[in-house]
């Protein structure tokens, strides 16, 4: 079963209240839907609530929300710009990105996500199109796949894992998650206590192979250029490079480098902060125990500031 994890302190950080209920928002992620349905319940009669999804399986899900407030858009939430261009929308209240993969796509063994159940080596979120991990592993050379499982999984072994899939490629073709999950344990013989040794490779080829950081990079640019003054942006990360990407980008915009006070400039001429840092939240030890799958995820919202400039 899944379960929505930060559900009431995500939409809370949305501030849907003292007449912002009746604002624009995104659901970058709609997933299984939980945070949209959150949201649908305290957006105002006049609101408007705009959720994006790659997995076939989440717009199908998506399909049984009946409310004239909701759209769900199958596409990336990179294409936000465009599609909100196409709507005649220019400003937004409010943006949830819950980044990373659910529940049901982990333990459905047909997606590929997971070493735990065997399954094809799929990995795509958006099943209709892109190349899956396994056509990928058939044709990448070896030192690309060493520097994908190095940069995206922080993988110390990645040069002997992409050495090792390589090898066996030659041999026969990697089309199964065991298969590929076998190669990285008979290859990596240490590894943390209770962390399985495919872990960071999964973590790395998934990651590629759906463009999750590349997307993110973009579409951070992207929310800010369409925040109302005061609109949220809350991003819900589970792993290390979403959240330094996240917490980056929004230090980058609170905190803007002062000149010499020595100087002779005007108070109204120094450069001001686009963005306030509001909250940094981590499940509490009650969610954790009920989904363990929770722990590692960190919260972070800021606000977009008036002193912005021109919105686009």
């Amino acid at each position: 079963m899944h379960r929505t994890v930060l559900l009431n302190e995500a939409v809370d950080a949305l501030g849907l209240v003292d007449g912002r209920e009746n604002g624009i928002y995104i659901d970058g992620t709609f997933g299984r839907g939980g945070h949209s349905r959150k949201i649908l319940q305290q957006l105002g009669p006049q609101g408007r609530l705009i959720a994006f999804d790659k997995d076939p399986q989440a717009i199908a899900n998506a399909m049984s929300i009946n409310d004239a407030r909701f759209e769900i858009v199958h596409d990336s939430f990179a294409t936000l710009s465009t599609m909100l261009a196409a709507r005649g929308v220019h400003q937004v209240d409010g943006v949830l990105l819950d980044l990373g993969i659910s529940s049901p796509q982990v333990d459905d063994a047909t997606r590929g996500f997971s070493f735990r159940a065997d399954g094809p080596l799929d990995m795509r979120m958006d099943t209709t199109r892109g190349m899956s991990a396994a056509e990928w592993l058939a044709i990448e050379t070896t030192e690309t796949i060493e520097k994908v499982i190095r940069n995206y999984g922080e993988e110390r072994f990645a040069f002997q894992i992409a050495k090792a899939i390589t090898a066996r490629r030659a041999i026969e073709p990697i089309s199964s998650t065991r298969q590929l999950a076998e190669i990285v344990a008979n290859t990596v013989k240490t590894r943390e206590k209770g962390k399985d040794p495919a872990t960071r490779t999964f973590q790395a080829i998934r990651i590629f192979i759906n463009q999750e950081l590349e997307d993110l990079e973009v579409t951070l640019a992207d929310i800010f250029s369409h925040l109302a003054p005061y609109g949220r942006l809350v991003v819900i990360s589970f792993h290390s490079l979403e959240d330094r990407m996240v917490k980056q980008f929004m230090a980058s915009k609170a905190n803007v480098p002062q000149p010499d006070r020595r100087l002779p400039i005007r108070a109204v001429d120094l450069p001001q902060p686009e963005m306030k840092l509001l909250s940094k939240c981590k499940p509490s030890a009650d969610e954790i125990s009920a989904n363990p799958r929770s722990r590692s995820a960190v919260m972070r919202t800021a606000a977009r500031l008036p002193s912005a400039g021109g919105l686009q």
